[in-house]
This record gives structure tokens, C-alpha cells and sequence, in this order.
């Protein structure tokens, strides 16, 4: 089934998709020893591209897009992350790619992801990291509400779990030389507007902007982009504030 392409889901990996695609596959590959056995929400799962990288562990698809659900082989529930379906203490653990990032209010959605898992069981959290992902001082991403640094993710993740590991997800020198080249693209589109009236321009019509520019600028097939595998990234603890993604192991 096709799907349209928007900057709110990874939903291909055709074209110059493939990077961001494998960003997100590694993200669970890496994620995934952090988690234990049994029963995980696998909360903001999008099309679920990944998800049988958890396995053999019982997996529950979360989105709040009911069609991206449809076809996924395993128990799925479209729901918001900041009001989950399900009872206290329903799951061995959870894990939320890329998500908490597109809701207004992160605290709920941390609070919810508490509250089904059981005590001590572990809540893996990869959010992009403020300080590299577009703009340091500014969220452009028009299906974020909030983007965090290293220490703000933790003082987030830190409010609600009483234990929290951070970590970073690294990008290779060529995954780092096509990010430098859409930073430069950013750059130079947002020179164009030294007033920042983009501010003041409806959410609603910067995503209808932002999809247009993605789909035109990733179209075409691109050697480079086509290359990167999952294997381009690397977990570490180390140099946060230079990751790609923050990596938060939270439990009770």
C-alpha cells in the first residue's frame, strides 16, 4: 500500500529517503539489548518498519494514524502516546522512536509510557538531538512541537522516571557529509527570510511546504543516499552534544 510521503512519518526508502529510513532501522537495532524480554509497546511505530528487530519479544504497534497501522502482523492500537489504551503495569517495557517529539506536551507522554510498564521495566526513548538535527535556535521541522539538547532531554525524562541513562546514536563520515549538504540546502533557504516570518506562517500550510520540498528534493535516486545502511550508525555515551539522535533508558 503507497503512502503519501510527509516530514511526519519515515514511510520509504526510495530516493534520497534511504538515509533517514536507515536512521530510524538502526535506532531499534541499537535500542533493542536495552530492552527485555515479553511484552513492549512499541509506541509512535509509524508504518512499523522495523519492528520485528525486537523479536522474539511480543510487540504492540502504537500511532495515532489508524491507516498506517493496517497491515502490520501483530497487535496494534491507534491511539495518542499522551493517552494510552492500556492498563497499569501492562507492559515489560516500551520503546518510542522518533515520537515525543511531535506532541505539545512531551511530559504526558513520558508519564503515560510510566505508567504501562511495570515497575523497573525499561522505557527507551530516541528523539533527534536539538543541538545538530536543523537549527540549534530554532524548531523547523514543522511536525515538532519540541526538540531537545542532551540536558533538556534528561531533565525531561528525569521528571517522571526515577532512573535515566542518556545516550547518543553517532552518524559515519558520509552519513555526516549528506546531513552537511541539507544543512547547507536549510541554510540557504532560510537566508532568504532574515525576518523570520515564518512564524507567523499557519502549521498547517509550513507541513504542506515542508512535504512539497522533501518530495522534490528527495525524488530522484542518489548514489550516496542509496549507500547508507543501518550499519552507518553507532551507539555511545559519550560527546552527546555532537549525536544525531538522544537515546533515553528510563525506569521507575
Amino acid at each position: 500500500m503507497s503512502r503519501a510521503v510527509t516530514g511526519e512519518r519515515v514511510v520509504t526508502r526510495e530516493g534520497g529517503f534511504n538515509p533517514t529510513w536507515q536512521r530510524h532501522v538502526a535506532a531499534y537495532a541499537l535500542c533493542e539489548p536495552y530492552l527485555p524480554g515479553g511484552r513492549v509497546a512499541d509506541v509512535g511505530c509509524g508504518v512499523g518498519h522495523s519492528y520485528e528487530l525486537l523479536a522474539p519479544r511480543t510487540t504492540v504497534g502504537v500511532d495515532l494514524d489508524p491507516a498506517v497501522l493496517e497491515g502490520q502482523d501483530r497487535e496494534t492500537a491507534a491511539a495518542d502516546m499522551r493517552s494510552l489504551p492500556f492498563p497499569d503495569d501492562s507492559f515489560d517495557g516500551a520503546i518510542a522512536v522518533h515520537s515525543i517529539e511531535h506532541v505539545p506536551d512531551p511530559e504526558r507522554a513520558l508519564a503515560e509510557l510510566r505508567r504501562i510498564t511495570a515497575d523497573g521495566a525499561p522505557s527507551v526513548l530516541v528523539t533527534p538531538n536539538r543541538l545538530t538535527f536543523a537549527r540549534a535556535d530554532e524548531i523547523i521541522d514543522p511536525y515538532h512541537y519540541v526538540e531537545f539538547s542532551p540536558r533538556e532531554f534528561a531533565s525531561a525524562c528525569g521528571r517522571v522516571f526515577g532512573s535515566v541513562q542518556l545516550l547518543g546514536i553517532f552518524g559515519s563520515e558520509r552519513y555526516r557529509a549528506l546531513v552537511a549538504g541539507e544543512h547547507a540546502k536549510l541554510d540557504r533557504l532560510l537566508a532568504r527570510d532574515p525576518l523570520r516570518l515564518r512564524r507567523f506562517v499557519p502549521r498547517r500550510v509550513r507541513q504542506r511546504l515542508y512535504d512539497r520540498r522533501l518530495s522534490r528534493e528527495r525524488a530522484d535516486p542518489d548514489p550516496a543516499a542509496a549507500d547508507i545502511t543501518s550499519a552507518d550508525f553507532s551507539l555511545r555515551s559519550s560527546g552527546l552534544d555532537d549525536a544525531l539522535d538522544l537515546v533515553a533508558v528510563c525506569s521507575s
